[in-house]
């Protein structure tokens, strides 16, 4: 009830326009040129966003394309999520965009990282290096808007460069995750929004079911949380319009809660 009743009030409120048109594929200085200097110090959660190279390359008409992959749905959902995130709980994120190179230093200071369509990922030798860094120094990653085997079939080889000592395997129903907060007992296929709006099918290309799968360190903490067959961004990015299906951004928000508090309380 309290998710629905947050919905229901998202409406009405103005959050962050579309990132610049910049035409690379690589995450580079003008990509990022949204990201504010110098953020704010004491802040508890940021919703980092992971800003990484893909294989894509020409705008196929998409303005979305000629930002790159990383950067769909990008910054509404990110902003749309924290404002649900810290009223359905008392946690004291910053309440706006924070993208990051994964080759990027100062990755560690935020130990949870989102990243979306890596269907398309091709990462650098250094963005390798700098991901498994991040993630055996206890960083958490959530995997997000992949859908079908071809998909599939290119993150997890960009993964077993990451981690080749590590397999992929299935979150099982009764892991803490899903109950750390919200009670989890289905996992849910959430469309993009052209599908949910139309009440057309769930799935896109042959990603028929959803799938909540993890890479798990040698002490079993859950390292990547991938989330397969399904969009919860634009569930959030579209959580206020009155066409996209109340129950689809309801179990978007709880899912994205629950991963949040399991990320920083682990």
């Amino acid at each position: 009830m309290r998710v629905a009743l947050l919905l229901s009030s998202l409406s009405g409120l103005l959050v962050a326009g579309p990132a610049s048109d910049a035409s690379i594929q690589t995450p580079d200085a003008a990509a990022l040129r949204r990201v504010p200097v110098g953020y704010p110090d004491g802040r508890a959660f940021y919703f980092t966003r992971a800003a990484y190279t893909d294989f894509r390359r020409g705008d196929f008409g998409s303005f979305r394309r000629r930002r790159g992959s990383w950067s769909t749905d990008y910054p509404k959902a990110d902003v749309q999520f924290l404002i649900g995130l810290t009223r359905l709980t008392n946690i004291d994120a910053y309440e706006l965009e924070h993208p990051m190179r994964l080759d990027d230093p100062d990755l560690r200071r935020y130990p949870f990282l989102y990243a979306v369509e890596v269907g398309a990922m091709a990462l650098t030798d250094t963005e390798i290096e700098g991901l498994r860094s991040y993630l055996l120094a206890g960083g958490f990653l959530v995997v997000d808007d992949f859908w079908g085997s071809r998909q599939w079939a290119n993150f997890e080889r960009e993964m077993r460069r990451v981690f080749p000592e590590y397999t992929i395997v299935d979150i099982p129903m009764e892991h803490p995750l899903l109950r750390t907060f919200y009670r989890i007992d289905e996992v849910r296929q959430v469309p993009n929004v052209w599908q949910g709006r139309t009440g057309g099918p769930t799935w896109e290309y042959d990603g028929f079911v959803p799938h909540l799968r993890g890479i798990f360190d040698d002490a079993d903490r859950l390292m990547v949380l991938i989330n397969w067959n399904s969009d919860l961004g634009d569930a959030w990015e579209w959580a206020e319009d009155p066409f996209y299906p109340l129950p689809f951004s309801n179990f978007a928000y709880q899912l994205g809660v629950n991963m949040i508090i399991y990320g920083m309380s682990r």
